[in-house]
């Protein structure tokens, strides 16, 4: 049997990234890795009700933003809350893209990447 373990983004400033992911979508440390050296940190979010992490990659000897490309992935979360979610994430200045039509908005990370926000019905 194979199933989902983690996502990776590779991001160049942790602790602002680890504040936006608490903030905007209730992440929480469930787990992290780090270099004997220092070059490297990998912390890993979790929501609490999966065993689904997100991966945060930090390499210390980075200093460029990352190339996301044309921003055709992301990765996205379910809500049941999505109204709250919507006015906090507005709130935050944080949404990047809206599709009224499909009921989904987008929301951006410090590092660029896009979040897809579903509602959960």
């Amino acid at each position: 049997m194979i199933t989902f373990n983690h996502f990776n983004f590779n991001v160049l400033d942790l602790e602002k990234s680890l504040d936006f992911y608490k903030e905007a979508l209730d992440l929480s440390v469930v787990r992290e890795k780090n270099a004997s050296d220092g070059s490297f940190r990998l912390v890993y979010l979790g929501d609490g009700e999966t065993s689904f992490t997100l991966e945060l990659t930090w390499l210390k000897d980075r200093k460029e933003p990352y190339n996301l490309g044309d921003e055709e992935f992301h990765l996205a979360f379910t809500t049941d809350d999505y109204d709250a979610l919507y006015e906090r994430h507005k709130k935050m200045g944080c949404i990047c893209f809206e599709n009224p039509d499909m009921g989904i908005y987008f929301i951006n990370d410090p590092d660029g990447y896009w979040i897809e926000i579903v509602p959960a019905k």
